[in-house]
């Protein structure tokens, strides 16, 4: 059984910094894609960065990028989500989920896995 777990949320003020993790059992990473996703509310859920776990390659939502770094650790089937001068309007509930395909899109549909989500607050 695959499940990812997401961590790290919380309050944080503009500016600060904050790390999530998101840990995946029941499936080695080997060949694959872990996608973070944010949801406000009334919103969508929109994608934030994804990294492929052979070879590391990334991406990043044009909002994020420069402040937001993915990583990942195979060995601990961990992937993070290091967020640096964050802003009220990313405020949001942050989902990881898991392409088997290693495609890395921003389409929800394509992700089989998802976790539970985690809740960020941005603000002061």
């Amino acid at each position: 059984q695959v499940q990812l777990v997401e961590s790290g949320g919380e309050l944080v003020q503009p500016g600060g910094s904050l790390r999530l993790s998101c840990v995946v059992s029941g499936l080695r990473l080997g060949y694959s894609a872990i996608a973070w996703f944010r949801q406000a509310p009334g919103k969508e859920r929109e994608g934030v960065s994804c990294i492929r776990t052979n070879g590391g390659s990334t991406n990043y939502a044009d909002s994020v990028k420069g402040r937001f770094t993915i990583s990942k650790d195979n060995a601990k089937s961990t992937v993070f989500l290091q967020m640096s001068s964050p802003k009220p309007e990313d405020t949001a509930v942050y989902y990881c989920a898991l392409d088997v395909q290693s495609r890395c899109s921003e389409d929800t549909r394509i992700y089989r896995y998802w976790g539970q989500g985690t809740q960020v607050t941005v603000s002061s």
